[in-house]
């Protein structure tokens, strides 16, 4: 009986593959996935009806468009679900900007779902497996594949926030470097956009690529001072912020760049040094626990037990 149960359980999976499978087949035949009129005329009308904004927003690159048009008010309900329960939308969306991901919001919560769906599946996999040894009771069962969903789910919100968090140590380290290409530039009498479009040709980095964008943006009108602002709230790194606080106020001044990037240069590098003690002070504490816990022990092992040894046996 547990045998036909989970030869039951594994038939389900395997045709709803199967169905899936056949479902987006059948969804890439010309004539089934051929565009109607109306999306065709939306892209050429959408600067004057709301509507064709709206078609064109809901459209998104779905390698499954028959499964995506039928689970798609489901999954954004799961969505919105899943960002109110991970404190919303903003947190995720400023950490998407500090790595540097072209995912939205949306598109990143469906690929949280994807992970939570996966892990399910994979946590069901393996107590379908195990009731061929012994039967398992379907509540805990249920829990199994609950935690994995949860864990899934988690975990790759933890791996956004481990990219953000390296993208903006390295931001923080490249920072006191291209404020002093820029101090020099300046000091060789270029001025601050041309200043910006030479470290973005000859630099490589995070912040380089940062300072590009900057530069592209006002290529196509932006002013320079509200591009610099839209970066530093975009990113929100401490150390960033102030220099381009301290960038558009000598700006809006006319007080000379060259000495404020120098300055900027200066206390960058002074914060690297004190986050550096800190880090180093909270190493030693943590280099305590080996020392204590491993290295004594054996020390006061090789230093008695040869006397023990020598003590018992009388020699």
């Amino acid at each position: 009986m547990v045998r036909l149960d989970a030869l039951s359980g594994w038939g389900v999976l395997c045709g709803l593959a199967l169905g899936v499978g056949l479902w987006s087949l059948a969804s890439l035949m010309p004539r089934l996935s051929r565009p109607r009129l109306v999306t065709r005329v939306a892209p050429y009308v959408v600067d004057v009806s709301a509507g064709a904004r709206e078609l064109l927003s809901r459209r998104t690159v779905d390698p499954l468009p028959v499964v995506g048009a039928l689970f798609a008010p489901a999954f954004a309900r799961l969505r919105s679900l899943l960002g109110s329960m991970l404190g919303g939308d903003g947190t995720t969306e400023l950490r998407l900007r500090q790595s540097s991901s072209t995912l939205t919001v949306e598109a990143f919560r469906s690929r949280q779902l994807a992970w939570g769906i996966g892990a399910a599946l994979l946590a069901l996999a393996v107590p379908l497996a195990l009731t061929r040894v012994q039967p398992i009771a379907p509540a805990l069962v249920a829990a199994i594949v609950v935690v994995a969903a949860a864990a899934g789910i988690v975990l790759r919100d933890r791996m956004l926030q481990r990219s953000a968090a390296k993208r903006l140590a390295r931001i923080t380290s490249e920072l006191p470097t291209v404020l002093e290409f820029l101090t020099l530039s300046l000091s060789a009498g270029e001025g601050i956009l041309d200043s910006l479009r030479r470290v973005g040709r000859v630099s490589h980095g995070e912040l380089a690529a940062e300072l590009s964008a900057v530069v592209t943006e006002v290529n196509t009108g932006v002013p320079l001072a509200e591009s610099l602002t839209a970066l530093a709230r975009g990113i929100r790194l401490p150390a960033l912020t102030r220099c381009v606080e301290q960038v558009t106020g000598a700006l809006e001044r006319g007080t000379p760049l060259a000495e404020v990037l120098r300055a900027q240069a200066q206390d960058a590098r002074d914060a690297a040094k004190h986050e550096l003690l800190e880090v180093a002070g909270k190493k030693e504490v943590a280099m305590l626990v080996p020392l204590v816990f491993l290295i004594l022990p054996v020390t006061i092992v090789f230093a008695i037990y040869p006397g023990i040894f020598v003590l018992q046996f009388g020699l």
